[in-house]
């Protein structure tokens, strides 16, 4: 299947909202700084290209340094739970508790201890993305059928070799899923750290342009952060068929 066939019901509800959109703000005479149209959007896009790169450069870095050291940490994490037992009993809880601590409330105490630089930023974006990762491959390394462990036992493998040869990949369909949660979620600790407290990126740009009423402009810098966020899905999901070549989806075609 081609990537245009693919794409065109996603395009046509695209433009489709797109259209209600200018008409709803056509038809009722919304001002704009309350609710700007697309062409507006367009417009403000197009007049300040470079100041919106320039912050999406700076955010999109954040993004993609929390995406990978949130990640790895999880995949590493969810290792470890399935490797030594004994490590369940005293990080699983430390996990759930921490997932229990809302990710506002941690933004400005990390601005508090390690400044309002990148550094907070990439660590907000690694904290909402590390537990799905972590949570989903620990599920998976759990659900291997014990036959093929058994199996593997049975040919001398040892309890590293199972967990590397057997059970990984057995997981990759649970962490494929969660590394999709990961990347959707990902722009989110970024920007909210950003709005917190900093002097550059996507999110600070929108709390200035918001309070200069420049909605128009807050529009084009979200609507940058959400192309952003769907590629980075798309691309995960991407990668994650790539590793699983045997993995049939619910529709029989070949992942």
């Amino acid at each position: 299947m081609s990537v245009l066939k693919r794409l065109w019901p996603a395009l046509v509800g695209i433009f489709s909202i797109l259209g209600l959109w200018q008409v709803l703000v056509v038809v009722t005479g919304v001002p704009g700084y309350v609710l700007p149209s697309p062409l507006s959007v367009l417009h403000a896009f197009a007049s300040h290209q470079q100041l919106l790169w320039h912050h999406a450069g700076i955010t999109v870095i954040e993004i993609v340094a929390g995406l990978l050291i949130g990640c790895i940490s999880g995949l590493g994490t969810a290792l470890a739970l399935a490797r030594f037992h004994g490590l369940r009993r005293t990080l699983l809880p430390i996990l759930l508790i921490s997932q229990a601590v809302p990710l506002f409330a941690l933004a400005p105490i990390l601005m508090l201890w390690l400044g309002y630089g990148m550094t907070a930023k990439i660590v907000m974006a690694t904290l909402i993305i590390y537990f799905p990762v972590a949570s989903t491959c620990y599920d998976g390394l759990r659900q291997t059928p014990q036959g093929w462990l058994d199996l593997a036992q049975t040919l001398g493998a040892d309890r590293r070799r199972r967990l590397l040869r057997i059970q990984l990949p057995a997981a990759l369909p649970a962490l494929a899923s969660g590394m999709r949660m990961a990347a959707s979620a990902a722009p989110i600790g970024a920007v909210i750290g950003e709005w917190v407290g900093s002097s550059q990126g996507l999110g600070y740009l929108m709390l200035n342009a918001n309070a200069r009423m420049q909605v128009d402009l807050m529009f084009a810098a979200l609507l940058i952060l959400v192309t952003f966020g769907v590629a980075l899905y798309f691309t995960t999901d991407a990668v994650m068929r790539r590793l699983m070549p045997w993995h049939e989806d619910r529709t029989g075609a070949t992942s």
